[in-house]
């Protein structure tokens, strides 16, 4: 047992004494504003550049998140919350939008730092045995990409695609 794995069972707190409970309660406003939780939502494998607290992923805390599917129906909660943050939602095996994507186009606004985020979304999503929700969010991404309205430029775009279908073995 890891203090990752731990605090994703509601066992333990974030660097910043929070439960992952009341990240999930953050407000988009908080989501937005706050640069210190997407870390502890989604690790990696990579020290933070922005947070010098945030766990970092080991072996072990990968093969827990593959072995126990409570672990990964958290994580499943983290990545709903993100996509409802961003106006999206998985529905039927896929990304789609939600009811209030056209409202919260801010959050998509290319460049920004949620561009940061969705590589560490896809990622570690990827990563802890969630690799059907991180394609199906890159296939989302690339369906908007080649809509030609978002902006997402190809090195981004080259990014999150590395970011969701990387060999989980390789990374």
């Amino acid at each position: 047992m890891s203090r990752l794995t731990d605090f994703y069972r509601g066992h333990a707190l974030d660097s910043e004494g929070r439960t992952l409970a009341a990240l999930w309660a953050y407000s988009d406003d908080e989501l937005e504003g706050i640069h210190d939780f997407i870390q502890w939502m989604f690790p990696l494998k990579e020290p933070s550049r922005f947070n010098p607290h945030a766990p970092l992923l080991t072996a072990a805390d990968i093969a827990e998140f593959r072995r126990d599917g409570r672990l990964r129906e958290s994580l499943a909660r983290s990545f709903d919350v993100f996509l409802a943050f961003l106006g999206l939602r998985f529905e039927g095996g896929q990304v789609v939008r939600g009811p209030d994507f056209d409202r919260k186009q801010d959050v998509w606004r290319f460049p920004n730092h949620n561009w940061l985020r969705i590589t560490r979304v896809l990622t570690s999503t990827r990563l802890l045995g969630l690799e059907d929700r991180s394609r199906a969010f890159f296939a989302f991404l690339r369906d908007l990409k080649d809509s030609g309205r978002s902006g997402i430029d190809p090195r981004t775009f080259g990014y999150w695609d590395r970011a969701a279908n990387m060999d989980p073995g390789s990374s």
